[in-house]
């Protein structure tokens, strides 16, 4: 009898770890500043290891928006042709695929004035870079790959966004129904 405990302690511990993504971070954008004029977001993203699975959490008032766009409006800072627009002063905006994503605030002179980052999510388990730049041309050593079709899933709370696809869910009822499948082949294997 004593020894069915730890078995079913293991029957309850196991399944659960096995669904808890190890790595996935969220990063607030800006960290206690957020999402505002003024802040250098430079300095805020340099060598932080942005990874797939990994979120970006965006708070800002009513006077800002979250845009993301392409390198070169990046670059120009032009909110002409967003390939996502959001508002509503809380955004969230999960990390799916590699490459390189870029965002701006699309008030007028917010941008030219600092309001945009460039945020390059490596293909696994960190060791990714980003960089926060007022000019075009890309900065530090990483390869700056343009994301022509940026990931989906985006969700805001209150949001308005261009895009209303969300891929999300599937994405993580897919690392749920890997970690229960990790889960179940581990019980398998303590039960003998």
């Amino acid at each position: 009898m004593a020894g069915t405990t730890p078995r079913r302690l293991l029957l309850v511990i196991v399944p659960l770890v096995a669904v808890v993504p190890a790595s996935a971070k969220d990063y607030m954008v800006g960290d206690s500043s957020g999402w505002k004029s003024g802040v250098d977001y430079a300095a805020w993203a340099k060598g932080k290891p942005f990874a797939i699975g990994d979120t970006l959490s965006f708070q800002y008032s009513s006077a800002h928006s979250v845009l993301e766009v392409s390198e070169a409006d990046h670059g120009a800072c032009s909110a002409s042709n967003p390939l996502r627009s959001h508002q509503g002063q809380s955004t969230t905006i999960p990390l799916t695929k590699a490459g390189t994503r870029y965002f701006i605030c699309g008030a007028p002179g917010h941008c030219a004035s600092g309001m945009k980052v460039a945020i390059t999510v490596s293909g696994g388990g960190g060791g990714g870079s980003s960089s926060a730049d007022n000019t075009a041309t890309p900065s530090g050593p990483s390869v700056r790959a343009m994301n022509t079709k940026p990931a989906s899933g985006l969700r805001s709370g209150g949001a308005t966004t261009t895009d209303e696809s969300d891929s999300s869910a599937a994405g993580s009822g897919a690392r749920l129904a890997m970690g229960l499948l990790f889960g179940a082949a581990g019980l398998a294997a303590i039960m003998g």
